[in-house]
């Protein structure tokens, strides 16, 4: 199958200024979970473990796939952050999204966001689409939530009625209490498009191990631990190709490319090395790794983030960057 690049975005009149708001609202709520946690992230405040990794772009892919960081074989150094998504402090225990964020380092080339970038980030959770169409959803719902029960209620059946609202909770309930076997052999996901030179893709981390480790499920580090203990900790990297608006829609987060119209194709390989994660070196790696931002924009111009979610986290990583002073301006 040749995928199309037929995609096109559609972009609102006055996106810049409402994704901005957006942005103000969360920094917001970023700085009154801070008076309880400390500095952090908005979301995924809680960092699982840092890790070094390696990943290797595979030789003879196909034509449409040989773009940006994929365009040659060859192996980078990655950071890689392991983060439960809330917005909380918790136990490991309490049903959530996970975040897997990738940092591949030694690239350089053209950025997405203008200038030149010395990496390309992959920002992926354990969910195949992000579950909302729009963000305005999203930001809404969120901080209604930080607000407290009463306030989300109320804001839930102002969106969508009485009735829908019940049956917008019930689908939420129900993707938050979708179980988690361990990072180690879940599969991530962009849950948004992003370029691939001409094409637009959603990227996929699939996993090579299958069974998992131990009963670690009020501790998800331990659990990763155990895996390592046994030997390095493998994933397929993988590309699905946009192929129509009506399959595969750059625009709606909600809507889950099906593989059957958009299989996948694997273009790299990457590897968790056995590390020492308690010494002074291994300490201070995940103390850098706390610090350092991840974010879909801090990429290649050849793999720029797509669709209006993405445009949202644009605006709203670089709020929530300054508000913890990881970024200035």
């Amino acid at each position: 199958m040749v995928p199309s690049t037929e995609w096109r975005e559609q972009i609102e009149a006055d996106e810049e200024q409402r994704f901005a708001g957006f942005a103000e609202r969360i920094a917001g709520m970023q700085k009154k979970k801070s008076q309880r946690y400390g500095n952090g992230r908005a979301f995924h405040r809680k960092q699982v473990l840092g890790l070094r990794g390696r990943l290797e772009v595979l030789p003879d892919l196909p034509a449409h796939a040989l773009q940006g960081l994929f365009a040659r074989a060859g192996r980078f150094d990655a950071w890689i952050r392991l983060s439960n998504g809330s917005v909380d402090v918790g136990s490991d225990r309490k049903r959530d999204i996970r975040g897997f964020a990738l940092r591949v380092l030694g690239v350089e080339g053209a950025g997405a966001l203008g200038g030149t970038t010395k990496a390309q980030d992959f920002v992926l959770i354990n969910r195949e689409v992000f579950g909302f169409s729009k963000p305005d959803e999203f930001v809404e719902l969120v901080t209604a939530l930080v607000a407290g029960p009463l306030t989300l209620v109320r804001q839930i059946v102002g969106r969508y009625g009485l009735l829908g609202g019940l049956a917008r909770l019930r689908e939420i309930g129900k993707s938050m209490a979708r179980p988690f076997s361990g990072f180690a052999t879940e599969s991530f996901f962009s849950a948004a498009p992003i370029a691939n030179g001409p094409y637009a893709v959603r990227v996929r981390l699939l996993p090579e191990a299958r069974a998992a480790a131990g009963a670690a499920t009020s501790d998800w580090a331990a659990d990763l631990r155990a895996h390592l203990a046994r030997g390095p900790v493998g994933y397929q990297l993988q590309l699905q190709f946009y192929s129509d608006e009506k399959t595969t829609p750059i625009e709606d987060g909600a809507v889950d490319w099906p593989e059957a119209g958009a299989p996948y194709v694997t273009v790299a390989r990457l590897t968790i090395p056995q590390q020492e994660l308690d010494g002074a070196d291994g300490k201070q790696l995940a103390d850098d790794i706390e610090r350092a931002t991840f974010d879909p924009w801090e990429a290649l111009a050849a793999h720029r983030p797509l669709g209006a979610i993405m445009r949202a986290r644009k605006h709203a990583y670089f709020a929530s960057q300054k508000t913890r002073g990881a970024a200035s301006g």
